[in-house]
């Protein structure tokens, strides 16, 4: 057999501008680097919280080792939007380990939360944000049912990450790589089925939201903006090298 050369699949260096990536690892191994000197190695359970702001440049590749040998990769990527007043603000990264994030129980044992960002009931999670957001991971255990407070000026969505249940009072069912919306009021209810999946024992959630911006958007490849023009020229000042330079060393 011909042995073949295997490289990290992930992202080339490419430009960011006017949001925020907030990428979060269950399973696996990513590294990041940033061309304002941000970066750095997140898994099991780290989230990396990039702030473009006014433009920034990035990779982000699973190590090589990791493509080598093989093995689960889990993880999400949001792009969380950021209000015209901080769009042009200057770039930051927050590396929020697994240990620093909030970990709650519900009072009978059979949910776990991991608070990331924003306030549940009073706890508070370590992210920092520029707009009110709540972000969480939530297990279930088979059967336990759990109901949150929540904002109601906040809007509310739930991503499966493994497993099934329902969502809702009226018990909507969603099951792995499905989300479901919220509608008004001021409290989340999340239920998992009596049986789940034989690759994951308990009904893994990410619980997010927040107060909308009720701005104009304008998203076209790597830039979120209020306008065309503003797209325009995030891309003129890519071309021109405006929005950083690649490390020397990279």
């Amino acid at each position: 057999m011909v042995p073949q050369l295997v490289s990290p699949k992930g992202t080339p260096w490419h430009p960011h501008r006017g949001f925020e990536t907030v990428t979060y690892i269950i399973d696996g191994t990513m590294n990041h680097r940033d061309s304002h000197g941000g970066g750095g190695t997140i898994a099991d359970g780290d989230t990396q919280w990039m702030t473009a702001g006014s433009g920034i440049l990035h990779i982000e590749a699973p190590p090589e080792q990791l493509v080598m040998t093989g093995g689960l990769f889990h993880g999400l990527q949001l792009w969380v939007n950021l209000p015209k007043s901080d769009k042009m603000m200057s770039p930051r990264y927050q590396d929020i380990g697994s240990g620093q994030v909030r970990l709650l129980t519900s009072s009978d044992g059979g949910a776990l939360l991991r608070l990331i960002a924003g306030d549940i009931d009073g706890h508070e999670g370590p992210g920092i944000t520029h707009t009110p957001i709540t972000m969480l991971h939530v297990s279930l255990n088979p059967g336990a049912e759990l109901t949150l407070p929540w904002r109601a000026d906040f809007n509310a969505l739930a991503y499966a990450l493994a497993g099934r249940g329902t969502a809702g009072e009226d018990k909507r069912p969603f099951r792995t790589g499905q989300s479901v919306v919220f509608g008004n009021g001021d409290s989340v209810t999340l239920r998992a089925d009596e049986s789940q999946e034989s690759r994951s024992p308990n009904f893994e959630v990410v619980l997010l939201g927040g107060r909308p911006i009720r701005e104009p958007m304008m998203h076209y490849g790597p830039f979120v903006m209020n306008t065309h023009a503003e797209l325009a020229q995030a891309f003129e000042d890519y071309q021109s090298g405006r929005l950083g330079v690649i490390p020397a060393d990279a």
